[in-house]
């Protein structure tokens, strides 16, 4: 099998570093096929099946045999649902317009980034974050510019910080609430003074909202109750469980509908048609019952998972309010999270995922840990790691 030689890669390729999770992922799947019990808590997926709702939608639509593409900005359908979950659940006006439904939340990112980004153009993304998000950027030959974030800061850029790093050549601030990794949380008002900075520069704001409806002791939000003049990215996948339909979408102000069309027309066209008609059934009252009912057994995972931890020495500097992962510091137990990370899988036969994998600020001092398996599998897995440690 003949294949193209490195040097024939395009430059971007050689800067792009492992994505550390899939490869202890793989290695935890070979350890299954040899025989052993691997409790998986490293990646960042619901354990919950699809909706029975949802399923039934998309076997209703399949069966018609019309699988057709629909139109680049989505089935017109879905787009004015998704405008009356925002009108019913945040009391938010957001023209279907201005939705446009993408590929997963990646492909929403893909579209506002491509849209916004001249080379040379630079990004502040915070460090730690969700690894994709630079490589979007410096596929389009933009930079990224790290914020460095920690406990201290709740794990979320401050105005001071931003108004810091802000230069000639910025275009926009990416931010995320709730965190990936860190399932933290943006206070409203912190949120929209950032808002506020980034328009008086004429910059962008793009706001990752896929955790959104995964929080706990606290009212989900959305910045679009406030304002219109950002992009807000949602996904189909964390609290809706529809993680492998890969189906998001991505809010636009006025004025970017059109761009962003033919961006997605070129780029792939439309979203999967039987997902789509699928997700219609998403916000069903017997959908949203299930869904909450969910949220709170993550709820009661987190509780259990961080007492668990810190009866491990491990610690939590600060506790997360959303999403389903904990950021646990590792000092005292272990120099590397790297090396703890394989430990734990190797001898423990429990999966997490280091914290290289979100960035270079103390990520050798942090493990993230998913809460994505029942309290059982959870207590077993404290148990095991308890043996190592």
């Amino acid at each position: 099998m003949n294949s193209r030689p490195p040097d024939r890669l395009a430059s971007r390729l050689h800067d792009i570093p492992p994505f550390h999770v899939m490869e202890l992922l793989a290695r935890a799947q070979t350890l299954q096929a040899q025989g052993r019990d691997i409790i998986h808590m490293e990646v960042g997926e619901p354990d919950f099946p699809t909706p029975p709702a949802i399923i039934e939608a998309g076997q209703h639509f399949l069966a018609n045999g019309q699988v057709r593409y629909t139109p680049a900005l989505g089935l017109p359908a879905l787009r004015e649902a998704v405008s009356n979950f925002y009108a019913s659940r945040f009391a938010a006006r957001v023209p279907a317009e201005r939705i446009v439904i993408t590929a997963g939340a990646s492909g929403a990112l893909l579209l506002a980034v491509a849209a916004l980004t001249n080379p040379g153009d630079e990004w502040l993304l915070t460090d730690p974050g969700y690894p994709c998000n630079r490589q979007f950027i410096q596929a389009f030959n933009g930079v990224v510019q790290a914020l460095p974030v920690d406990a201290l800061s709740n794990y979320q850029p401050g105005l001071e910080q931003v108004a810091a790093a802000w230069s000639a050549r910025t275009r926009g601030l990416l931010v995320a609430s709730p965190s990936n990794p860190t399932g933290t949380v943006i206070d409203k008002s912190v949120l929209d003074q950032l808002a506020d900075l980034v328009a008086a520069r004429t910059g962008s704001l793009i706001v990752d909202e896929i955790y959104q409806g995964l929080v706990y002791e606290q009212p989900a939000e959305t910045i679009l109750s406030r304002r219109d003049d950002v992009f807000v990215v949602n996904s189909f996948s964390k609290y809706f469980g529809m993680t492998g339909w890969r189906l998001g979408w991505l809010v636009v102000p006025e004025g970017y509908t059109r761009p962003i069309e033919m961006l997605a027309q070129h780029l792939f066209i439309a979203a999967s048609s039987p997902a789509q008609h699928a997700a219609l059934a998403a916000f069903s009252t017997e959908t949203l019952t299930l869904l909450e009912a969910r949220r709170s057994i993550f709820a009661a995972r987190r509780t259990a998972l961080l007492q668990g931890i810190r009866g491990l020495g491990l610690h939590v500097d600060t506790e997360p309010a959303g999403a389903f992962y904990i950021y646990a510091r590792v000092s005292g137990i272990c120099r590397s999270s790297m090396t703890l990370a394989h430990r734990l899988l190797e001898d423990a036969g429990v999966a997490t995922t280091p914290g290289l994998d979100f960035g270079a600020h103390r990520a050798e001092e942090h493990l993230r840990i998913a809460y994505t398996a029942d309290l059982t599998r959870i207590e077993e897995a404290l148990q095991r790691m308890r043996s190592i440690m």
